[in-house]
């Protein structure tokens, strides 16, 4: 399936989906996934046919489809809603596309058993989908667009009625059912989770436009800006503002009174850092890369920062501690939005205190209005351009993209 430089615009001037370039391969998982608003299900529903294209081509196979019903593309749709027929049972529900095509009874009836086989839920076929819980609804409407063999599956956003450890059951078994029926699969989430989880590839939008597209781990590790970096990561990644200066034959970021030196393996694989000498630069640290200073895995000659602890959440197996530090949170317009895609307050570039999240180990012993010095494992952080936003690795390239 390829979209080439397809738009979507609507009549009132409103551009939803802009040049948007992307191949999937066959088979392949493909999840699209940003904040709300950002054009992913409008571009799932041009794929359905469910909205027309304004620019652009479609192709699924070797056909352009731009032009071609709904009905006539060999796709089927999983919803959010289920959108299931509540008068017929577990079974008419999962054979009512296939009626509808006029297949014969022996064949519906061999499709459906081994779609319910799949899905478990050979047991229910005679009931009802109200006495059935939503994981096994959201099932039924797995099975039905299984039926149906399609070329492609699109679903948009199948969980988000769940509660969360359904919502965790469901992705490892659609992750299972689309890697044993191979079918070529395109997934629309806001759960930046169940991308990193499910998908071969995804694809990160933004207002309407495909920022990066890669493999989960590559995302992670090399976000082509900061608002991927932002995205990608939960809880998400800390931003702070810092200026790069020259010290002792190396480079330092200093953010405030803070003064974390980038050790030569930080250097050796971003190396355009060295041209950012006394510019200031966004710098970000994800949760995992901090940890309680004094406890002996984190001991040694690593970089640290000082901060006051405000809140330590005990969950279990890690602790996450909430500290601020003297120096300035990132406020740019990226920044901004990533704060409005959750709900919180963005910070409006004059405060002199940040609060950072660290993901520390279950061993450490810091409470609340204790000062923390916080050991930072300077290999794993990411810089950004302010004003582009870019990532800066060997010399400002868009990475990431394939």
């Amino acid at each position: 399936m390829t979209f080439e430089d397809v738009n979507k615009i609507y009549l009132d001037g409103t551009r939803a989906v802009s040049n948007f370039d992307l191949e999937i391969q066959d088979g392949e998982f493909m999840v699209l996934v940003g904040p709300s608003g950002c054009g992913k299900t409008t571009a799932l529903r041009m794929v359905a046919g469910l909205e027309e294209i304004s620019q652009g081509v479609l192709r699924i196979g070797d056909r352009v489809v731009n032009h071609v019903p709904s009905r006539d593309r060999d796709i089927a749709m999983v919803f959010q809603s289920y959108a299931l027929y509540p008068h017929l049972s577990v079974y008419e529900n999962i054979a009512f596309g296939l009626k509808l095509r006029k297949t014969p009874k022996q064949e519906i009836r061999s499709r459906v058993e081994k779609a319910a086989e799949l899905l478990g839920l050979t047991d229910h076929l005679d009931r009802k989908p109200r006495a059935l819980s939503g994981g096994q609804r959201q099932r039924v409407a797995m099975g039905r667009a299984i039926v149906r063999e399609p070329a492609a599956f699109l679903m948009d956003e199948p969980l988000s009625n769940l509660d969360a450890k359904l919502r965790v059951q469901m992705r490892a078994e659609i992750s299972q059912l689309q890697t044993s029926l191979g079918v070529t699969t395109i997934y629309v989430t806001h759960d930046q989770v169940e991308a990193m989880t499910m998908g071969d590839r995804v694809a990160v939008m933004r207002k309407g436009e495909l920022l990066q597209v890669a493999a989960p781990q590559e995302l992670y590790d090399r976000p082509v800006n900061l608002f991927v970096g932002g995205f990608i990561g939960s809880p998400a990644m800390n931003l702070i503002e810092a200026t790069l200066q020259r010290e002792n034959g190396g480079m330092t970021a200093v953010a405030g009174s803070q003064r974390v030196p980038l050790g030569e393996e930080t250097l050796s694989v971003r190396p355009a850092l060295r041209d950012y000498e006394g510019r200031q630069v966004v710098l970000g640290i994800r949760p995992e890369d901090l940890e309680d200073a004094s406890l002996e895995e984190a001991s040694g000659s690593q970089p640290s920062l000082r901060g006051n602890v405000n809140l330590r959440e005990a969950l279990g197996s890690e602790v996450m501690v909430h500290f601020t530090i003297d120096a300035s949170p990132a406020s740019t317009e990226d920044v901004r939005e990533l704060a409005r895609d959750v709900g919180s307050e963005a910070p409006t570039g004059s405060e002199q205190e940040a609060t950072l999240v660290g993901r520390f180990s279950a061993r450490t012993k810091v409470r609340d209005g204790e000062t923390v010095e916080v050991a930072v494992d300077t290999r794993a952080l990411h810089f950004f351009e302010p004003d582009s936003g870019l990532g800066i690795y060997n010399g400002g390239e868009r990475e990431g993209n394939e």
